[in-house]
């Protein structure tokens, strides 16, 4: 029996999401069609790509792990094979997996999708939210296609396309001394209560550029959150340092922050569309490269 495009499908699904159940979801087939597909190229191959745990689903073996890049690499050659042949129609479609670093999300993440949908209408775009370290994790384990996320923390191996780039600013209570200014030095913010976004990566990045000024502060509150960082600010407990600017002064709770630029030779943050290196960048990878440019260029 030879191997079947199928059983590549259906056993790459089944690795991306550690489920026969969840595969069977996403394909929109049986369990029992993916468990046997699965299976079937497992005796054709002579030897078990899964180990199946009742409690905690499935986990990849060695050679599991091997077969999985090796499918995919497959299957990735034949969707490039089949969006050549869709140049002559100007059609980019099928599917794309797409890992989204949470800050950023709120920012670009809809108003991409929704341009992508009316651009490209056959293109289905799969999202996943991640941190730094996870949307990394998501492309080298081939869980997705790109991860657009911030050019941080990315291990050897991953190619980025920059997109944007911002530089760092300080969150200010409304009513403190420094809120009315254009600009100011961050020495100038010396022993007063810092809010960290708590982040891996994030939080180095943070105390390096308070580092740029002498400070190295202990952080009052710390949150994983953007906007809770935002509404701490808010309410007068202390300052931060944020990248992203939303196009509104106010809070969930209905507070307001101050958005000081920072005068002080501050290092800029990239926003990037980010590959592993060996990878084909298909059609579909450069529809939501071009579209994304074009959106942050529309923004200003």
């Amino acid at each position: 029996m030879d191997v079947t495009l199928t059983q590549l499908r259906y056993f790459v699904e089944a690795a991306a999401r550690l489920s026969m159940t969840g595969a069977a979801e996403r394909l929109n087939v049986a369990q029992s069609a993916v468990s046997a597909a699965v299976a079937q190229l497992e005796r054709h191959i002579g030897t078990q790509f899964f180990i199946r745990q009742r409690s905690k689903g499935l986990v990849l073996t060695p050679a599991g792990e091997l077969f999985l890049l090796d499918a995919q690499a497959v299957l990735g050659h034949l969707e490039e094979v089949v969006d050549h042949a869709r140049v002559e129609q100007q059609s980019v479609a099928g599917r794309l997996r797409l890992a989204c670093f949470s800050t950023l999300a709120p920012f670009l993440l809809p108003g991409l999708l929704a341009k992508l949908s009316d651009q490209h209408p056959l293109l289905e775009v799969e999202v996943i939210e991640a941190d730094a370290a996870g949307c990394s994790a998501a492309l080298l384990s081939g869980r997705v296609d790109l991860a657009l996320s911030y050019d941080m923390g990315l291990p050897e191996g991953i190619a980025t396309t920059v997109v944007d780039t911002s530089r760092p600013y300080v969150a200010l209570p409304p009513g403190h001394r420094l809120a009315g200014r254009d600009g100011l030095s961050l020495a100038s913010l010396a022993n007063e209560p810092f809010i960290l976004l708590d982040l891996p990566h994030t939080r180095d990045l943070m105390f390096s550029i308070l580092g740029v000024a002498g400070l190295a502060p202990t952080a009052r509150f710390r949150s994983a959150s953007y906007e809770t960082v935002r509404t701490f600010v808010a309410n007068g407990h202390g300052y931060s340092i944020l990248h992203q600017r939303p196009q509104h002064d106010m809070t969930y709770d209905g507070g307001t922050v101050a958005m000081v630029a920072i005068k002080d030779p501050v290092p800029t943050l990239d926003t990037v569309l980010a590959h592993v290196r060996t990878q084909r960048v298909t059609p579909r990878m450069r529809a939501v490269i071009g579209t994304l440019r074009g959106q942050v260029a529309a923004r200003g």
